[in-house]
């Protein structure tokens, strides 16, 4: 991979690098030996805003590639070199439980937000979220992170995903048809872009809580401008949900 290089903080003649950088390749080479460690990037992203750029530039979408080679060769295939609400914002994604607050996004429980190992994201789980007329829209979703014993609120699942191409989505038109409105305060917490709320549109199918193993009428989830989903469920018992997947 050949990285433009730029050996200048271009950015703020106040930064302590104004003498200068390491090559850009070097940083690439630095952080490939380092398997793209997400830790590592987001804390060199604070040194300067020089480092923020190549991080955002480069060092992220490496990170995405590597986590999810085959979902990022599918989300780029439609010819663009970048990604809705760009790579940074992708690579939280892949590994932030967003949580919830009481008086966040959610209106419920206090669950703070945390990185996650490991998650799943699949294309086939993704038809389950959208309805009949948009199910040529392809959704990539997680499987729900976990919260369980949560008091009144039982067991709670967080899951998030990502739309290819949301912008040409039939999602994203029907929200426009129905004249959705955006969350009056929250925005999405991977790209800070506003929220429309799917819930508010009656654009849930039921076939959502049968993939999530949850309750009816326990599913909420809001979509951002980027194309970023967030959500929450009320998870059913592990015997009844499989039960719910067979249904389905």
């Amino acid at each position: 991979m050949i990285v433009t290089k730029q050996y200048r903080c271009i950015h703020s003649s106040s930064c302590v690098c104004t003498k200068g950088h390491l090559n850009e390749d070097v940083i690439f080479l630095v952080f490939q030996h380092l398997n793209w460690n997400p830790r590592l990037i987001a804390t060199l992203s604070c040194v300067c805003k020089w480092f923020d750029e190549i991080a955002k530039r480069v060092l992220w979408k490496e990170f995405c590639r590597t986590r999810a080679p085959k979902m990022m060769l599918d989300l780029q295939s439609s010819g663009s070199h970048s990604v809705d609400g760009n790579w940074k914002a992708l690579g939280k994604l892949l590994i932030y439980c967003s949580g919830c607050s009481k008086d966040g996004l959610f209106n419920s429980i206090q669950i703070p937000g945390h990185f996650v190992y490991r998650t799943r994201f699949s294309r086939t789980s993704g038809k389950s979220f959208l309805l009949p007329q948009c199910r040529n829209d392809i959704l990539y979703v997680s499987d729900p992170c976990e919260h369980l014993d949560q008091g009144e609120e039982g067991d709670v699942g967080f899951f998030r995903g990502v739309f290819k191409s949301f912008s040409v989505s039939g999602v994203r038109k029907m929200l426009i048809d129905r004249e959705a409105n955006f969350h009056p305060t929250e925005v999405c917490p991977y790209c800070k872009a506003k929220l429309w709320s799917m819930l508010q549109a009656k654009m849930i199918p039921r076939s959502a809580c049968g993939r999530l193993g949850a309750y009816d009428d326990c599913v909420e989830y809001f979509v951002c401008l980027n194309g970023h989903m967030l959500g929450i469920c009320t998870l059913l018992p592990l015997s009844d949900s499989e039960e719910a997947s067979e249904l389905e």
